[in-house]
């Protein structure tokens, strides 16, 4: 029997199960496998007779899913989900019967103290989800001049006060280099006035989103998965993207509606409700559309 995940809780499991409504027999892939809770629900609605292929970028995600899920008939694959084209073509599968991204970073990933995903834990400013591709966060943090980092921590974070953590990063960084998420942090935390809602989230999580979102090119691997993905469905399958930030959903809701190959069938994003809310505080954030190929 499959022991149970270790950190990770998925968002909107059960909306995502209603929604690609995944039978026996079928090939679903969950391009975002992370602590691989929706994979392991989907690979129980298709059985032992479907199939399951999971992406990941992070080859620890893929170490950790071999262990955890052993024995369900799932096909691990690290690679980025706007490549599934390729892998599919690899695994002689011509077409699937749906798809769910998971966008946001997962708990067990967060919990890693080695990568700097989570803030509050310390650990090295890396931020890739495959530590052996790309240039690591701090890099970036110690190269990039003043106006470049307010650009990036503006446009990918949607931070108003870029220009003073822009500035305060360069002037921090003429006296020693900034190695960890633990000091980046604490620096933005200076930058930033205190609010309401700086009690529940942490002033420094948009710069991090930022970062993150520019070492491992998150927005255009969203966008070519969106002109990519829908040729890998047979018609009448679903894909779901589960976002959790503007800069995702908005791409999301624009390729749905706009997309000749696809019906969206979602006219607002689905929403956690208060119970999954109280459950798991990250999901408050999250929004996930659907649609259908035609």
């Amino acid at each position: 029997m499959t022991e149970p995940l270790p950190v990770h809780v998925p968002v909107l499991l059960d909306q995502v199960v209603h929604w690609l409504v995944p039978r026996s027999g079928q090939t679903i892939v969950d391009g975002t496998l992370g602590g691989g809770g929706h994979t392991q629900a989907l690979a129980a609605a298709v059985g032992n007779d479907g199939l399951i292929v999971a992406l990941d970028r992070d080859p620890a995600v893929i170490d950790a899913a071999e262990r955890n899920l052993r024995g369900l008939s799932i096909k691990l694959v690290q690679a980025n989900f706007c490549d599934l084209p390729e892998i599919l073509e690899q695994l002689e599968i011509e077409a699937v019967d749906g798809i769910v991204l998971d966008l946001g970073v997962s708990s067990d990933q967060l919990a890693d103290r080695s990568r700097g995903f989570s803030f509050s834990a310390g650990g090295p400013l890396d931020l890739r989800f495959d530590p052996l591709s790309g240039e690591p966060a701090r890099r970036l943090v110690n190269r990039f001049s003043a106006e470049h980092l307010q650009q990036l921590i503006s446009s990918y974070g949607e931070e108003r006060y870029a220009r003073r953590i822009a500035e305060a990063i360069v002037r921090r960084r003429r006296e020693r280099p900034i190695e960890t998420a633990e000091e980046l942090a604490d620096l933005i935390r200076r930058c930033v006035p205190r609010t309401p809602d700086s009690e529940r989230i942490d002033p420094a999580t948009r710069t991090f989103q930022a970062l993150r979102i520019a070492v491992n090119d998150e927005l255009k691997s969203l966008e070519i998965a969106l002109r990519r993905i829908p040729d890998c469905l047979r018609r009448g399958a679903r894909m779901a993207v589960i976002s959790f930030h503007s800069l995702e959903d908005r791409r999301v809701k624009e390729a749905f509606r706009g997309d000749g190959r696809l019906k969206a069938l979602t006219p607002r994003p689905i929403r956690s409700d208060e119970e999954e809310t109280a459950r798991n505080p990250r999901s408050r954030s999250a929004k996930m559309r659907v649609a259908e190929k035609l």
